[in-house]
């Protein structure tokens, strides 16, 4: 069984994305499990080739290596295709004609409507019930439907091994698109399954979908894995890293006069496995590495110091 990496190849990878990558390889590593990296690269007007072959360069500087071939999801589409019929077939899912547009409109009009347990701007079922009328009448007019999937608000139990145990509710995802890519939450969950993923490490930004990916599990009869959801690193503003915070990969690190071992270090004591001054590498932690005493709060930019 394996542990795995997903990156989208969108651009560099920054701290926060390294130090997940570092969880994930040693949690992977120190279970003997396999390490895979899947490039999410659904959206081809982002993804792009050179930024995915710099991402597997800074993983392989960091020591995280890898079993097996890349896979990237812009080769599966039939696969997701596949699964998407099923689901057609069994009854849950429908067409959805609304633009993003109208579907923000609708769920600032209904505000102070209750969405228990809901993720926030949770799709409020427009086009649920359409007739077969309603819905020859939007595609007349030009519009092509998304496919969504049809819930009843179910709520869901995860059992992280970071986080704890976590609930949600389970709204009308799209599982694909007006113009027919496949959604992330549908790829990833039929990916992990063909891989053999047993175990799934991300940042706890991700946690809330969780619950829609693990209904599509049950849905589709596929085994729901183990997962740890790994508190983010934040600019010192408090938001998610991004480039605007500054110096944040590991070439830019590097222009300032970082060597790729001091990232290892930094992000190993932001983990709690190594002592403020200590140089480890990425194998030195895989007999420390032990989740449930893992730091878990966010760290900071500022405090990811040599």
């Amino acid at each position: 069984m394996a542990g795995r990496f997903a990156p989208s190849p969108t651009g560099e990878l920054h701290l926060g994305n390294l130090r997940t990558a570092l969880v994930a390889w040693l949690a992977a590593r120190s279970t003997g499990r396999d390490y895979l990296v899947r490039m999410e690269d659904l959206d081809r007007v982002t993804s792009a080739a050179e930024h995915e072959q710099r991402q597997l360069d800074d993983l392989a500087a960091l020591g995280l290596d890898w079993d097996g071939p890349v896979l990237r999801q812009s080769d599966r589409f039939d696969l997701y295709r596949v699964e998407i019929d099923r689901l057609v077939d069994g009854g849950f899912v429908y067409h959805c004609y609304c633009s993003r547009r109208e579907i923000r409109a609708e769920i600032e009009a209904a505000a102070s409507a209750p969405h228990v347990h809901l993720p926030d701007g949770a799709y409020p079922g427009t086009c649920r019930d359409l007739t077969r009328a309603d819905r020859a009448e939007r595609e007349a007019a030009g519009r092509r439907p998304a496919i969504r999937l049809r819930t009843d608000g179910q709520v869901v139990a995860v059992e992280d091994r970071v986080v704890g145990r976590y609930e949600g509710a389970v709204d009308d995802v799209v599982l694909a698109r007006a113009d027919g890519v496949p959604a992330y939450n549908l790829a990833v969950v039929i990916d992990d399954a063909a891989q053999g993923v047993s175990q799934v490490v991300r940042g706890d930004d991700l946690l809330t979908s969780t619950p829609r990916q693990i209904l599509l599990q049950r849905l589709l009869d596929l085994p729901t894995p183990e997962y740890l959801h790994v508190p983010l690193v934040h600019g010192d503003e408090g938001r998610r890293l991004a480039k605007r915070d500054g110096a944040v990969t590991i070439g830019e690190l590097q222009e300032e006069g970082w060597a790729v071992a001091d990232v290892v270090s930094v992000l190993a004591r932001s983990l709690g496995l190594a002592t403020p001054g200590e140089r480890v590498t990425a194998d030195r932690l895989v007999d420390r590495f032990d989740p449930t005493t893992m730091l878990r709060d966010p760290t900071r930019l500022s405090d990811l110091q040599r």
